[in-house]
């Protein structure tokens, strides 16, 4: 044993050792965590000395900008929850990363019915995010359903359930994904069905509500048994007994809107049960009248059956629109899971069996048969055909599958078959995966959807104060009649609609997310979708993003011709690279066999480290490497003029140069490089044209890198910079002032990806997206930032317009409702307009969404 050894041993393994190093031999956990109530710099201060100053606490940096908290800490000294708890004393919040959190938080998704519109979903939020070992609760309005994280050493998922059933909301626990799907398009398809079932009697009474009660109004007659002048009594009854049928139809108004009022929670529903129910209380009340002889004509003029029938039958036709129109914001989910086959081939020693797609294990074998569906991923075995990759890539072209190539779940085969051994099955799909995250993008909401959330909270209650208030300034104050009063009171409370504000986000991200997954962008979420609306800098990796990855044959550039023309050139430096497993030989390969060229087998075929080749092929003596080796073995070259002139030439464009010597000869250059991406100039060329600053990112040397930049048109570069680096030129840009976008193959790039704004993983599946990338681009193409920028705009643009028409139309309707033209010498706004434009004011909002399922990218 050398005296080397010695110390290094007992250093590490004495027991004295043990207990000296012990502790400092710990190594510190590293948490980044989420800080919220943060608002000045005093804040992300305090917490940093607070947080600093616990023992075990190695170091803590607070980012006011980012709301985040990175912090070292010793596990055997302190735990994470015992510094959140110091800095919930402090009047914030950390939330840690899932990675971080404990092992028993779990995730429960509901699917939650009775919603009708935002206030219902906010006080889900609040009621269930306030109980005891609830960390995070999200509802999304629009797809009817809810996400929450819990402990379940705190509740359990039955808790939650009944806690929301007794604010009047049913809770069901969701399956599988595609099981959950059909369930949810199953009952909206029911409700639907009803909504429709109960507007033919909805409408069959309320029109000769209307013709009855104004109808005598512009000159159209009445039997002389139902005028009002004539007989008073009839005229009322036969309006209530025609008004009852539609209360009935309309009876969730009631049954959903009283209750929520009771319970201090009023919603839209009960807007319109207050609404119609004091019209309709006030008419009886008439009719009662009218039957004790106490101003029969008077009390006959003064019914509100009509506005109260109407009413609910134009709010039960707007809900019917709009729950016809949010089935379509789904519609790209669907057509993915319409992808996947209901059965598969199974090949077996006894031949072949069809089998249910659920039954397909991994590593089973199945035969795919041409203009069938591929059931689930896996490896082509025998067989080649073009696969279409349309749905999942957005690329037109099928894709030529061989032996040893792997292929997708729901993609098309076109012309042959295929045997493909399964490698993912069920639930981990890529097409599986991809709905499932599909599907979670659009439970998300984007940060703009914020204002609307909290101003939907409070909206109900203080719409029914304001229309409280209204009926009574102007009865009290403006002298107004008891009957005026009353129809600014109900033409108040129908026109609100916090609907509207509460859809006008999630319908956009809904079909936003899922019209960028059929054109192969997947958005992780809606904050991922605005950020990308804002982005001023694109940095692009080099390699396998800007370019294909892996280097080509360019040039071949014989220098005599005394060994023959180009393809027996190419012939005898392909041949003595054959055998060898060095990517650049990889690439001559290529190109000979791409042209068809016959290749010998070389003889005597040696490596040398770091030079090149030597082999002999045909009798030849073949010698293909760097100028070093051609020195070394002492090549003669007829004029080094010419040679040393081209190899500066390939030098300078950034590419490899090979020399090829024959016999003792220089014969040809040869020239390899990673090729730039067709599309790649004008990808750049529009990137430029958008106002963004393109950068390109690379390991590479300066030389190397600014020749493929100058052919991409790229003008800033930054070169050889290590993967480990990267992130921080990314951080540099954004201490410029520059919001970044990072564009990598989401491997090696993966902390770049994290580190900026927004992180564009291309081509690398679904693995990699849920751990680095924002967005995830399904093909190799750059188009898909194009398409994934546009997209955000489209987006954005969309819920801007959803919420400044949701806003406007409260902000301008109510005031209308209240009387204030009618204050200024113009009319009043009637009950059943105010109705009829509440209803339509939700149903232009998801029309609207819907308009992004036409997006083109």
């Amino acid at each position: 044993m050398s005296e080397h050894t010695i110390p290094r041993m007992s250093s590490i393994d004495t027991p004295e050792a043990s207990k000296i190093d012990g502790p400092k031999a710990e190594k510190a956990k590293h948490v980044q965590a989420q800080v919220k109530g943060m608002h000045c710099a005093a804040c992300s201060a305090r917490i940093e000395r607070t947080v600093g100053a616990m023992d075990g606490v190695r170091g803590v940096s607070v980012n006011l900008a980012g709301e985040t908290m990175d912090v070292d800490f010793d596990p055997q000294v302190v735990s994470f929850d015992s510094i959140g708890e110091r800095i919930k004393k402090l009047g914030f919040e950390a939330v840690p990363p899932p990675e971080s959190a404990a092992t028993s938080e779990t995730l429960l998704e509901l699917d939650i019915g009775g919603m009708h519109c935002a206030s219902c979903s906010s006080r889900i939020e609040r009621v269930v995010g306030a109980m005891e070992g609830v960390r995070k609760a999200e509802v999304n309005l629009a797809t009817e359903s809810g996400l929450f994280e819990f402990d379940p050493d705190a509740l359990s998922p039955r808790a939650i359930r009944e806690a929301i059933g007794k604010l009047g909301f049913t809770a069901k626990a969701r399956t599988k994904a595609g099981e959950a799907m059909a369930e949810r398009q199953r009952l909206a398809e029911e409700r639907l069905s009803g909504l429709k079932r109960r507007l033919i009697p909805a409408f069959a009474f309320a029109l000769p509500v209307l013709v009855l009660s104004m109808g005598h109004m512009v000159g159209m007659p009445l039997p002389h048994w139902l005028d009002p002048m004539h007989a008073p009594l009839n005229f009322a009854l036969v309006q209530l007994a025609l008004t009852l049928p539609v209360l009935w139809s309309g009876r969730e108004f009631y049954t959903i809107g009283f209750p929520n009022l009771l319970r201090g929670q009023p919603n839209m529903d009960s807007l319109i049960a207050v609404g119609t129910g004091a019209a309709v209380v006030y008419s009886v009340w008439n009719t009662i009248e009218i039957g004790l002889g106490v101003n029969p004509i008077e009390r006959a003029m003064d019914l509100y059956f009509e506005a109260a029938a109407v009413l609910i039958a134009l709010v039960s036709l707007g809900r019917y629109f709009e729950a016809r129109a949010k089935l379509r914001t789904s519609d790209a989910i669907r057509a993915l899971m319409r992808l996947a086959p209901d059965t598969a081939t199974l090949v077996t020693d006894q031949g072949v069996q069809p089998i249910p797609v659920d039954e397909v294990e991994r590593g089973d074998v199945l035969l795919v048969r041409p203009g069938e569906r591929l059931p689930v991923d896996g490896v082509v075995v025998e067989g080649e055909s073009g696969v279409d990759e349309a749905m999942l890539t957005g690329e037109p072209l099928p894709v030529t599958k061989r032996p040893g190539d792997a292929v997708t779940g729901g993609t098309l085969n076109t012309t042959g078959a295929l045997t493909i051994r399964t490698s993912r099955v069920g639930a981990d799909t890529t097409l599986s995966r991809i709905i499932d995250m599909v599907r979670k993008a659009q439970g998300t909401k984007a940060p703009i959807a914020n204002l609307a959330d909290t101003i939907s909270f409070y909206f109900v209650p203080a719409v029914m104060s304001l229309a409280v208030l209204s009926g009574l300034a102007w009865y009290f104050i403006g002298g107004a009649d008891f009957t005026f009063a009353l129809r600014i009171f109900i033409a108040v409370l129908v026109i609100a609609c916090p609907c509207a504000m509460g859809l006008a986000t999630p319908t956009s991200i809904m079909v936003g997310t899922g019209r960028g997954a059929q054109l192969g962008v997947l958005v992780k979420g809606g904050e991922a979708l605005q950020t990308a609306e804002s982005i001023d800098a694109v940095v692009f990796d080099k390699t396998g993003t800007l370019t294909h990855g892996k280097p080509e044959l360019t040039d071949l550039e014989a220098l005599t011709d005394a060994y023959g023309d180009r393809r027996r050139l190419l012939a005898l430096a392909a041949a003595a690279e054959s055998v060898s497993e060095h990517p650049l030989a990889a690439a001559v390969v290529r190109t000979a066999e791409r042209e068809g060229i016959p290749l010998f087998k070389p003889e005597n075929f040696q490596a040398l480290g770091g030079r090149g080749i030597t082999a002999r092929v045909d009798g030849r003596a073949v010698l293909l490497g760097n100028r070093e080796l051609m020195v070394e073995q002492d090549v003669q070259d007829t004029d080094p003029g010419r040679s040393t002139a081209i190899a500066a030439s390939l030098s300078a464009q950034g590419k490899t140069a090979l020399y090829l010597a024959v016999d003792g000869g220089l014969a040809a250059l040869l020239a390899v490089a990673d090729t730039l991406k067709d599309e790649a100039p004008a990808v750049v060329a529009e990137l430029r044209a958008m106002g963004k600053q393109v950068v390109m990112i690379t390991g590479d040397n300066e030389v190397t890198a600014r020749a493929v930049a100058d052919q991409a048109g790229v003008s800033e570069v930054l070169a050889q910079v290590l993967p480990g680096r990267k992130a921080e030129e990314v951080r540099k840009l954004q201490q410029r002032g520059l919001r970044v976008a990072m564009i990598g193959d989401g491997i090696n790039d993966a902390p770049a990806l994290a580190q900026a704004d927004l992180g564009l993983a291309m081509g690398t599946g679904i693995d990699v997206a849920v751990e680095s990338g924002d967005m995830v681009l399904m093909t190799g193409n750059l188009r898909g930032v194009l398409t994934a920028l546009r997209l955000s705009r489209a987006v954005m643009a969309n819920i801007r317009q959803n919420l400044f028409w949701a806003f406007a139309y409260n902000v301008v309707g109510i005031p209308v409702a209240a009387g204030l033209l009618y204050a200024l010498g113009g009319p009043t706004l009637s009950p059943m307009i105010a109705g009829a434009a509440m209803a339509m004011s939700s149903v232009s909002v998801v029309t609207n969404a819907l308009r992004l399922r036409f997006f083109r990218g």
